[in-house]
C-alpha cells in the first residue's frame, strides 16, 4: 500500500486541488494545472508523484486498529484508522493519499469535488451562527475555527427501475331527493394504472464512525455533476473509504423506492369518493449501485463540562449546512437575571403599596 504526494513540475511544491478554480494549485509557486494536465502529466510521471515505496523505511504496518506509514516528503510516521484515505504529515504538513486504499474493491467510481472551498466555508459558518447569542466563545475561537476540515465522506448510490401496476374499483356517489323520497346513484368503475419509473441516485451513507446526522444532513448533493474518480482530487483534504457494504442497505432501499412507486400510483386515481384496491405490484428492475466520495466541510466541539460533541457541517458543493449548536450556562443565567431582578423588584413594589 503506497502514500503517495503530487509534486509541482515547475518547484516540487505540493499540489492542492483548489475548489474556487476548478484547478490544481502549487502552495508555493502558485502554479495551476487543469485536470486534463493532470491525467496526461500522470501517464509519465512528470508531476513527480512521490510515494512510500521510494523510501527505505517505508511501509503500512499494522498497530491494532492503526495503521503507521512513512511521509514521502519527510520520512516522519503517518497514523491513521482503517478507513482513512486522505490526510495530512503532521510534521512537514504536505497532504497525503493512500493510494492502497482506493485500489481494487476500494476504488470509488465516482467523486464530486469540493466547489466550496474553507475561506467560504467560513464564511458560511459565520452566517450560520449569527444572531445566536447563547454560543459559548470556545466554539467559534479562532483556535476552534482552525479545526475547520474538508473530508470526502463514502457514499453508495442506488440507481434501478420500478415497475408498477395497480387494479382497483372505484365507484362515485351520488344523491338527491324529490318530493318525500331520496334517492341515491352509485357508479362503479374499473381503474387501471401501470408505468415504469427511473429511481436515480438513493444515498447512503457508507462510513460508520460518521456521525449520521451529519452524513445526512448536508444531503442532498447533486450528482449530474461527479466526475470519474482521480486521486488527484484528494491532496489538500481528508478522506475516508467505506466500511459499510450495499448489501446493509438493499432491502430497506428496495422497499423505499417500491413504497414510493405504489404511491406515485395511487396519486393518478382522482376523481372518485372512494377507492378498493385489488391488486398492487411492483417489480425492480436493472438495480445498480456506485460507490462514490462527496466533500463536506466539517468542525467538532466538545463541550468541557458535559464531554458532549457538537458538530457543523457544510456540504462542499452546495452549501447546505447542518449542525448542533452548544449553549452557554452562563449566557443563559444572564440572561434570567436580567429578565428575572426587574421583574421581582416591580412585584416587590406593588406587593408593599398593597
Amino acid at each position: 500500500m503506497s502514500a503517495i504526494i503530487f509534486k509541482c513540475p515547475n518547484c516540487g511544491g505540493d499540489l492542492r486541488f483548489a475548489p474556487e478554480k476548478q484547478m490544481f494549485q502549487c502552495e508555493y509557486c502558485l502554479s495551476e494545472f487543469s485536470r486534463v494536465q493532470m491525467e496526461a502529466a500522470s501517464e509519465d510521471g512528470a508531476f513527480g508523484a512521490r510515494t512510500e515505496e521510494e523510501n527505505a523505511d517505508s511501509g503500512g504496518q499494522a498497530e491494532g486498529a492503526a495503521m503507521v506509514y512513512s511521509c514521502p516528503s519527510c520520512g516522519a510516521e503517518i497514523v491513521t484508522d482503517e478507513t482513512t484515505a486522505a490526510t495530512f504529515c503532521y510534521y512537514c504538513h504536505n497532504p497525503v493519499v493512500l493510494a492502497g486504499r482506493m485500489q481494487g474493491e476500494y476504488r470509488p467510481d465516482g467523486v464530486i469535488p469540493f466547489a466550496i472551498d474553507r475561506t467560504k466555508a467560513l464564511e458560511i459558518f459565520e452566517q450560520w451562527i449569527a444572531g445566536k447569542k447563547y454560543l459559548p466563545r470556545a466554539f467559534y475561537a479562532p483556535d476552534q475555527l482552525e479545526k475547520m476540515t474538508g473530508v470526502y465522506f463514502p457514499y453508495w448510490l442506488y440507481d434501478c427501475q420500478v415497475e408498477g401496476e395497480l387494479e382497483a374499483e372505484g365507484k362515485k356517489q351520488q344523491s338527491w331527493t324529490q318530493g318525500n323520497v331520496r334517492f341515491a346513484r352509485i357508479e362503479s368503475y374499473a381503474v387501471n394504472r401501470s408505468g415504469t419509473m427511473e429511481i436515480r441516485h438513493v444515498a447512503r451513507n457508507a462510513l460508520s464512525k460518521t456521525n449520521g446526522k451529519l452524513a445526512e444532513g448536508v444531503m442532498p448533493f447533486e450528482p449530474n455533476r461527479m466526475e470519474p474518480f482521480r486521486m488527484g482530487y484528494l491532496s489538500g483534504f481528508l478522506a475516508e473509504k467505506r466500511d459499510r457494504e450495499k448489501q446493509l442497505f438493499s432491502r430497506e432501499i428496495q422497499e423505499e423506492v417500491c413504497a414510493f412507486a405504489e404511491q406515485s400510483l395511487r396519486s393518478c386515481v382522482r376523481g372518485y369518493d372512494s377507492v378498493q384496491y385489488h391488486k398492487k405490484e411492483t417489480r425492480i428492475v436493472s438495480p445498480q449501485w456506485q460507490y462514490v466520495l462527496m466533500p463536506v466541510w466539517t468542525m467538532t466541539y466538545r463541550d468541557p463540562k458535559t464531554e458532549k460533541i457538537y458538530y457543523f457541517a457544510c456540504n462542499g458543493q452546495t452549501g447546505k449546512v447542518c449542525g448542533e449548536l452548544p449553549v452557554d450556562p452562563g449566557k443563559l443565567a444572564g440572561l434570567f437575571l436580567t429578565c428575572f431582578l426587574p421583574l421581582l423588584a416591580v412585584l416587590l413594589v406593588i406587593g408593599y403599596w398593597i
